[in-house]
């Protein structure tokens, strides 16, 4: 028999601001534990709860770049459990009214597009940290409550994923979006970007969704394809085995490339959830929903088409450098700075990039747009090579001095007068009278080597178009 996977992800998103969701706590990362804690984060009796703007307004911002609906009154809800790292024994998060809903993701795959939609986002606290003992004879575990009451998010999407592939598309595209329009560094190493996914099977032909199984907490899209390809093999081989899929919340070990079970699954009311009574609903007015929607970016999607149409570049091209926002800005600066389009992408895809994944830096580390561009106005206007431009660049990357200095202290501008150039050439033909006489019988390799040759004998220096054309002049004589 042949199944069907259908695949749902939740994720949680840490937004980026300075304090925590309803206390004044930083929320930096890699602090002490326990040292971005006040009364609030503690839960100490009569601690109250004072929302952040700011995290609404980023949260705000989420939902209008997702495509969502805005609802203008949403409320906070206690959803109630008891675990060590979550000191009031209730998290405050948003359930019964979200404040976004219908928004939506667009993803490409070998059919075409597709849009996956989005059921829900809403705002809610983080819970803190538990740190178990390394040591296998010591049975302890440590709470650190710096994270207790960071700002998150929760980006819900319909159960509308097909497999893996489909799932590392949606997220490579969510994290995109999030990361363009600044709420969220989406650092998965660093927890700022976790996923649940979940997961079932159903035989082919048949519309009801199998039992559904929750992965939680995969912390990068590697995790994420392989555990979703893994339970997608467990619930196979369970069912024809004739055994049933238990609804279960499991962990995915990265070790064993398994999924294991955690706990059997919760259904909603075992949580509890009431409203907030410390909190009163969030009623957001039109004019501050449009205000926020003013301030979005221009996202990847728009940049690529921009980047199409008004620069002139392949899809490819556009698509490379609109991948990641920083690289966009980096190369749209390059051609603010006078350098022509094509070059300039040409540069910043090919060889700016692959110093970047080499050095783990980011463009503006290497050096400001400004001597990226100085370089390639350097080889249109014929002051250096393409040749001499790598052993340039590469000394700009190494030094972080601009271009022209590079060129003057080295004497590597190249050679354009023509009369300096001619007498070159025949320098050249006097010294390789073998290859003189092998291109008259017809030997098209031989200009080849006579070519070669020049710009040996110079170095690199040469203006290549002006040496070949008055080669094949003195050659046809």
């Amino acid at each position: 028999m042949k199944f069907i996977p259908t695949i749902g992800l939740e994720v949680h998103c840490q937004l980026n601001t300075r304090s925590k969701l309803f206390s004044t706590a930083a929320t930096s990362f890699g602090a002490d534990a326990n040292t971005e804690v006040q009364t609030v984060c503690l839960g100490l009796p009569g601690a109250l709860p004072v929302l952040n703007y700011e995290a609404v307004r980023k949260a705000v911002k989420a939902g209008l770049a997702l495509g969502g609906v805005i609802h203008e009154r949403s409320k906070f809800d206690r959803k109630n459990y008891f675990y060590p790292d979550l000191p009031k024994g209730y998290q405050i998060s948003q359930f019964f009214e979200p404040y976004c809903t219908k928004a939506a993701i667009d993803i490409e795959i070998e059919s075409g597009k597709k849009r996956i939609g989005i059921t829900r986002i809403h705002i809610e606290e983080d819970a803190g940290k538990l740190m178990h003992s390394e040591d296998p004879l010591v049975h302890e575990s440590y709470v650190d409550l710096n994270r207790a009451g960071t700002p998150l998010i929760e980006i819900v999407s319909e159960p509308e994923i097909d497999n893996s592939d489909e799932a590392v598309l949606y997220l490579t595209e969510l994290k995109k979006i999030l990361e363009y329009i600044d709420v969220s560094d989406c650092n998965m190493e660093q927890g700022s970007l976790r996923v649940d996914a979940n997961v079932s099977i159903r035989p082919e032909g048949s519309d009801k969704l199998g039992t559904r199984v929750e992965i939680k907490n995969l912390n990068s899209f590697k995790a994420v394809k392989a555990a979703i390809e893994y339970e997608i093999r467990r619930h196979t081989e369970v069912i024809e085995s004739g055994g049933k899929i238990v609804q279960e919340t499991r962990l995915y070990n990265a070790v064993r490339d398994t999924t294991q079970s955690m706990r059997s699954k919760e259904e909603a009311h075992d949580y509890r959830y009431f409203p907030d009574p410390d909190l009163v609903p969030l009623i957001l007015k039109p004019a501050d929903i449009e205000e926020i929607r003013k301030d979005l970016p221009e996202l990847a999607h728009q940049k690529r088409a921009r980047y199409v149409a008004e620069f002139g570049l392949p899809e490819y091209d556009a698509g490379v450098l609109t991948a990641d926002r920083s690289t966009a800005l980096y190369y749209e600066d390059v051609i603010r700075a006078g350098a022509p389009a094509k070059k300039a992408s040409n540069w910043v895809m090919v060889e700016m990039l692959a110093i970047v994944k080499e050095k783990n830096k980011a463009l503006t580390e290497l050096f400001p747009p400004t001597n990226l561009a100085e370089l390639i106005q350097l080889i249109d206007s014929g002051v250096i090579s393409g040749k001499i431009a790598k052993e340039v660049f590469a000394d700009m990357i190494a030094t972080g001095k601009k271009p022209k200095a590079i060129v003057d202290e080295k004497g590597m501008s190249q050679i354009s007068d023509e009369g300096a150039i001619r007498e070159i050439v025949l320098a050249v033909m006097g010294e390789h009278p073998a290859s003189v006489a092998d291109f008259k019988a017809g030997k098209d390799r031989a200009l080849k080597h006579l070519q070669g040759e020049i710009m040996k004998k110079t170095r690199g220096k040469v203006n290549p178009q002006v040496a070949n054309k008055l080669l094949e002049e003195e050659l046809k004589k």
